[in-house]
C-alpha cells in the first residue's frame, strides 16, 4: 500500500516563523515547504538584514504573509516598510486589520487605494492594549494581532464582537502561545494576553497539514483506494482534523497508527447518501474538497458558514460555481453558502478548469479527474501549499 508524506502545516509554520522573529531562541523543525512559507521566510530575512529604509517587501499572492506581516511590521520600533503584493493581493481588503492596529497606536498609510495594499508602515511601540474586532472577519486578522501581543508593552485585550468564525484557527494560535509560555485567557468573546519576557519552550516540530490531507480523503472516497498518510497525530491542534469526521459520511474510515500516520480506507457496508449538509463555520478551507467530492459521487449537498471564502485567493464560492457548471452540475451560492443541486451530463467538448491562482481549486478538482476528462489550468499553482502534489496524488 502506498504511503505518502504530506507537507507540514503551512498554518502552523507561518505562525511559528512570526514567533521566532519575536523570540529568536525558538528552534523550528519540519517547517512547511509551501511557497507561502518560503515567501514569509524571505520577507523576515529582509527585515533582519536590509539596512535601507524603507524596506520594500513584496509577498505576491501570500495572504497569510500579508496579514501577519502587517501586524509584525507595525510593532518593529524605529524601522519603516513598504508592504506590497500581487495584483490580486492589491484587491484583497486589509482595512479591518489596519484600523485595529491604528487603534493600538500603529502608524500605517495606504499608498494607493484606501483599505488595500500596498501599505507604508512606520514601526512603533503600539502603546495601547485594547482593540475591538468583528468576530466574523478572517481569523488571520485576529491571529495577526495575537502573534504580536506577547511583545506589546501592555499585552493585548482583544474584544471580538458578534459571531466568531474559524474559531479553531484562533485556538491553534493560542495553543502555540501557550507552548511558548504565554499567559492568556479566552472567556466569552474576550481574549487577554500578557506580555512575555522569556519564552519557556524553544523547540517546535511542525505536524502534517490536515487541509492538504483532505484531497486524499476525496480520492479514497471516489476511487475506493486505501492510502496511508504521515506525519499526523491524533490530538492535533488543527481544526481541519475534522475532515476525518466529515468523510465518514462519504464512506472513508480513518485509522490512527502508532508511527504518527493515518490509514484511510473505504468503510465496509457503506450506503451512499443522496444528500449531505455540513456547517463549515470553523473549517472553511475544507469547502472545496467537500463540494467537489460530493459532485464526484453525485451526492447533493449544502455547505454553510462560508462567508470568509469571498476574500481568499479568489472568491471561492463563485469559482466553485463557475467551474462545476462547466461539467454539468447545477450549483446555487449565497454570500455564505454553497449548494450542489443536480447533475446533467456535460456536452463533451474540451473542458478547461480555471484555478484562479488558487491552490485549493487545483487540488480539489484533481479529485474529479478520475471520472471526467478535463484540463486543469496552471496546475503548478499547488506549490503555494503542496509542492509535489501531482506526483503524490497518483495511487
Amino acid at each position: 500500500m502506498k504511503e505518502i508524506r504530506i507537507p507540514a502545516s503551512k498554518s502552523i509554520s507561518n505562525r511559528l516563523l512570526i514567533l521566532q522573529y519575536l523570540f529568536p531562541a525558538i528552534k523550528l523543525s519540519n517547517l512547511s515547504t509551501a511557497k507561502d512559507t518560503k515567501v514569509l521566510q524571505h520577507a523576515l530575512k529582509q527585515i533582519r538584514q536590509e539596512k535601507e529604509s524603507p524596506v520594500h517587501i513584496n509577498i505576491g499572492h501570500a495572504g497569510t504573509a500579508m496579514r501577519f506581516l502587517t501586524a509584525l511590521l507595525a510593532s518593529i520600533e524605529g524601522k519603516e516598510f513598504v508592504l506590497d503584493g500581487s495584483e490580486r493581493m492589491r484587491n484583497r481588503p486589509i482595512k479591518i486589520l489596519v484600523d485595529a492596529l491604528k487603534s493600538l497606536g500603529a502608524d500605517i498609510h495606504y499608498l494607493e487605494k484606501e483599505g488595500y495594499p500596498p501599505l507604508f508602515i512606520k514601526g512603533s511601540k503600539l502603546p495601547q492594549n485594547t482593540v475591538r474586532l468583528q468576530g466574523s472577519v478572517s481569523s488571520q486578522y485576529i491571529t495577526a494581532l495575537l502573534l504580536i501581543a506577547p511583545v506589546l508593552p501592555k499585552g493585548l485585550n482583544l474584544i471580538l464582537e458578534g459571531e466568531i468564525v474559524s474559531r479553531p484557527y484562533i485556538h491553534m494560535t493560542l495553543e502555540l502561545l501557550k507552548q511558548l509560555g504565554v499567559e492568556f485567557s479566552f472567556e466569552g468573546n474576550n481574549i487577554s494576553i500578557k506580555k512575555l519576557i522569556v519564552p519557556e519552550q524553544t523547540d517546535f516540530v511542525v505536524e502534517g497539514d490536515w487541509s492538504s490531507a483532505s484531497y486524499f480523503y476525496g480520492k479514497t472516497a471516489v476511487t475506493q483506494s486505501p492510502v496511508r498518510l504521515r506525519p499526523f497525530q491524533q490530538n492535533s491542534i488543527q481544526g481541519d482534523q475534522k475532515i476525518a469526521e466529515y468523510f465518514t459520511k462519504l464512506g472513508v474510515e480513518t485509522i490512527h497508527l502508532d508511527n504518527h500516520s493515518i490509514y484511510l480506507k473505504p468503510l465496509e457496508n457503506f450506503v451512499k447518501p443522496s444528500y449531505l449538509s455540513f456547517d463549515l463555520i470553523d473549517t472553511p478551507d475544507l469547502a472545496q474538497t467537500l463540494a467537489v467530492t460530493c459532485a464526484a459521487m453525485n451526492i447533493k449537498c449544502k455547505l454553510t458558514g462560508l462567508q470568509t471564502l469571498k476574500i481568499k485567493e479568489t472568491d471561492r464560492l463563485e469559482a466553485l460555481k463557475t467551474e462545476l457548471e462547466k461539467l454539468g452540475f447545477e450549483v446555487k451560492i449565497t454570500g455564505h453558502s454553497f449548494e450542489l443541486k443536480a447533475f446533467e451530463a456535460s456536452s463533451g467538448e474540451s473542458i478547461s478548469i480555471a484555478t484562479y491562482e488558487d491552490h485549493r481549486m487545483a487540488m480539489a478538482f484533481a479529485i474529479l479527474q478520475d471520472l471526467y476528462h478535463f484540463e486543469i489550468e496552471n496546475p503548478q499553482v499547488v506549490v503555494k501549499s503542496f509542492p509535489g502534489f501531482w506526483e503524490k496524488f497518483t495511487f
